[in-house]
């Protein structure tokens, strides 16, 4: 029976080593950056799949009221200077959009599905002691 080699690492697998390292540093910085915040924070409206309106929540002098439409409902939105966006009132057959309240942070979103009308925040400061991610 033959014994098997001896394996050594060598100049190659150093290499490679060191590349593979490199790549993990260069993805970490693209994802986590340091980033300070991403732009003030935005409602994204959409209609029935479209980009309806986008509104800059810090730019508003006051609070606005909006009224969108779609899939045959109309939703009334208060929208607030620094962050408050709700649905004020529905004509849609669940009423699930005005019982989801006020929502204020980037990545929160109302949706109404009869009406076909999602709203969306983005952007914002981010807030360093927020959870990445919530289930359930």
């Amino acid at each position: 029976m033959k014994s098997s080699p001896k394996l050594r690492p060598c100049l190659w697998d150093a290499l490679v080593v060191l590349l593979v390292a490199a790549l993990a540093a260069a993805c970490a910085l693209a994802v986590w950056g340091g980033h300070s915040g991403s732009g003030p924070l935005t409602a994204v409206v959409t209609v029935d799949g479209a980009e309806a309106e986008r509104v800059e929540l810090d730019r508003l002098k006051g609070t606005a009221e909006r009224t969108y439409s779609g899939g045959g409902y109309t939703l009334r939105v208060s929208m607030e200077p620094h962050g408050g966006v709700r649905v004020e009132e529905a004509d849609c057959p669940t009423q699930d959009c005005v019982h989801t309240g006020t929502i204020t942070r980037a990545g929160q979103s109302i949706v109404c599905l009869p009406a076909r009308i999602i709203i969306r925040l983005e952007g914002g400061p981010v807030d360093k002691d927020a959870p990445d991610v919530v289930i359930g």
